[in-house]
């Protein structure tokens, strides 16, 4: 019986003389329809042949039904995997979403760098080939207070690059309570025996005095190090000096400090209710030799890794040949050049910046975005869903202030036709994906991260899978 249904399947000949069959090769090309087609045809086989029952719909056989599949399966193939997504998840630099949004400035610049050439490593005054660095030198030198800067794809390279320039076949003097593992397994002893440089772990998890780093000093010691703890914090009994304390010991010694910020705070996040992180500011005026940081967390820009310190450190590093390997191209230096410019107007930052707009949202006014599409649900929505405004918390994300959290209201929609995780995994399905938060049986909406422009797609989506027939499939 199944073999008399097996011969009922078309032939790839058959589907792509279709009329639809030439209006795919039109829109894509033969060769990816015909493959298409052999693919779909093995997948109907494979579900004839392992069906319990010999029963199997006529429908699913026909030329109609296999063009729409054939036509489906293209469209998966060749609509881009990284899609634009709406955030309601809270999390306002949320790694998987692409951590800090850029601003309107920085996205203005990138269109204007890739529209045709730019001056990317060409100076205007002689017409020779310069330094891409000179585009964010003199900016991140004004808002550091450093001599010089370079920026590298990533903080992990920026480590990496320091450590193997400055330290190569040295110790590296850091605090036990300091050897991280962020995201991504990037583990800070690992980091330092990629570099070519030798760690020197001293003091305790909880508790490192002054006297730890210079008991530790010898001859083959190359630097001392500062790690920023990034995604944890030690509380109760614990106890790290100062960057002052550790920069005047590296001074007695002539030993370089190394400061790894982590996330880079060019402003004081006390402003908007948060724990302060490592200023940037602060530890190049305790007079660290050179301190890296992200440029895609708390400064908000593109991905990249920021180093700034002494003139004579920056150019040992720009000189390795590493800096090659890591160094970014035009579309982060233009986004991170037009990013850097907000922080010069503190009074505009949390008009322009995303990530601060974000930070700055009141409660109050996050209610009542809620309460609109909470009351434009309850208007259409009867027994599907149970839709409540009930109080929450946002975060930073990204590592930056792991145990601060902003106060936020939650729109509260708890399904009653399907689980909350399969009714959060549609939403993630979405023409926009909508990511979001399960919690009890229940999906939650932080309008923090909802721009206020994608609030009608929010509604639009939570509409058409509650009332539309979606849902039932």
């Amino acid at each position: 019986m199944k073999k008399k249904i097996l011969r009922k399947l078309p032939s790839v000949n058959v589907l792509i003389n279709t009329e639809e069959g030439k209006q795919l090769i039109e829109n894509y090309n033969r060769d990816s329809v015909v493959n298409a087609a052999r693919t779909v045809l093995d997948e109907l086989r494979s579900e004839i042949l392992k069906k319990e029952t010999i029963s199997f719909e006529e429908k699913n056989l026909s030329v109609v039904s296999i063009i729409k599949r054939i036509q489906s399966h293209l469209q998966k193939k060749f609509t881009p995997s990284l899609q634009k997504a709406i955030n309601a998840t809270g999390i306002i630099l949320h790694t998987g979403l692409g951590r800090a949004m850029l601003s309107k400035e920085a996205i203005n610049a990138i269109n204007n760098a890739i529209e045709g050439y730019c001056t990317l490593a060409a100076d205007i005054e002689t017409g020779r080939r310069g330094h891409r660095d000179v585009h964010l030198n003199s900016l991140l030198c004004e808002l550091t207070g450093a001599e010089a800067a370079t920026v590298v794809n990533n903080n992990a390279a920026a480590t990496v690059l320091i450590l193997n320039t400055l330290a190569k076949g040295k110790e590296v003097i850091v605090s036990r309570g300091q050897l991280v593992e962020i995201g991504g397994s990037f583990r800070m002893p690992e980091v330092m025996e990629t570099s070519g440089a030798i760690l020197k772990e001293i003091g305790t998890t909880n508790k490192t005095h002054l006297k730890d780093y210079s008991a530790a000093i010898s001859e083959n010691t190359g630097a001392i190090m500062r790690v920023h703890h990034s995604n944890y914090r030690i509380v109760g009994f614990a106890e790290e000096p100062p960057i002052e304390d550790v920069v005047k010991l590296g001074k007695e010694h002539n030993i370089l400090v190394i400061d790894d910020l982590g996330s880079g705070a060019l402003v004081d996040l006390k402003e908007f209710g948060l724990e302060t992180e490592p200023m940037v500011q602060k530890s190049i005026k305790a007079g660290a030799d050179v301190a890296c940081f992200s440029g895609d967390k708390l400064i908000g820009g593109p991905q990249s890794g920021v180093i700034v310190g002494k003139s004579a450190v920056i150019e040992k590093i720009r000189k390795n040949p590493l800096a090659r390997a890591f160094r970014v191209g035009k579309i982060t230096i233009a986004a991170m050049e037009a990013t850097l410019r907000l922080f010069f107007n503190p009074e505009k930052l949390t008009l322009s910046h995303p990530s601060y707009k974000m930070f700055s949202y009141s409660s109050k006014e996050l209610e009542k975005r809620a309460q609109q599409i909470a009351k434009k649900l309850r208007e259409v929505i009867t027994d599907e869903a149970d839709i409540q405004i009930i109080d929450g918390e946002s975060q930073v994300g990204s590592g930056s202030a792991p145990i601060e959290t902003l106060p936020t209201k939650l729109l509260k929609v708890k399904p009653s036709i399907l689980s909350a995780e399969n009714f959060a995994k549609k939403l993630r399905s979405n023409i926009i994906p909508i990511f979001t938060r399960v919690h009890k049986e229940s999906v939650l909406f932080d309008f923090r991260t909802i721009r206020p422009k994608e609030d009608a797609s929010v509604l639009e989506a939570l509409l058409s899978l509650l009332k539309g027939k979606e849902i039932q499939s």
